[in-house]
């Protein structure tokens, strides 16, 4: 059995901490492994208009060095928050758009081999366009419809890659058909 014998904090920013753990394998060794913990936890949106379009968001990733295509999604802005008001908010934050239908679609960790991030992903229904972007200063970020052919086929021909959005999006399209 693997047993965790020891953690010590190695790093401390904003929303993520990482750490080093000293691992006790089953045939007796050692080893010591990463562990990133993200202590916020997250919400996404997958944003849909009365006929059926999906609103994403184009943003630069630096991890990637390259701009993603990606539902809407934020943090949690405190770890007690509720992740349909952070869905809420950063809908209409990084699009300007707003809905007064909501269902949560699905909770999924997003790197479970070494992060323990949470993300709630959320169907925002007949969405409109209610005012402009309220973007951070560190912030960038486009956004445009698309129908589900065109996003399904970003999926399987591997132009899109970030798992929340491709979980979301999936998750809609067996929901709704």
């Amino acid at each position: 059995m693997i047993k965790r014998l020891s953690r010590e904090k190695v790093y401390q920013g904003a929303i993520l901490d990482i750490y080093k753990d000293e691992m006790l394998l089953p045939d007796g060794s050692r080893e010591a492994w990463d562990f990133v913990s993200h202590r916020m936890g997250a919400a996404a949106i997958v944003a849909v208009t009365e006929d059926k379009k999906i609103l994403m968001v184009k943003q630069y990733r630096p991890a990637l060095n390259r701009y993603t295509l990606e539902l809407p999604a934020g943090c949690r802005d405190s770890l007690t928050e509720d992740t349909l008001l952070t869905s809420q908010r950063e809908l209409r934050e990084e699009t300007g758009y707003i809905s007064n239908k909501w269902q949560k679609l699905l909770s999924l960790k997003t790197t479970v081999a070494f992060c323990d991030e949470s993300v709630d992903v959320y169907l925002a229904e007949d969405i409109i366009k209610e005012g402009q972007q309220e973007l951070d200063p560190a912030e960038e970020i486009t956004f445009a419809l698309y129908d589900s052919k065109e996003l399904l086929n970003m999926i399987y021909e591997g132009r899109m890659q970030d798992g929340k959005t491709i979980a979301g999006i999936l998750a809609y399209l067996n929901l709704r058909g």
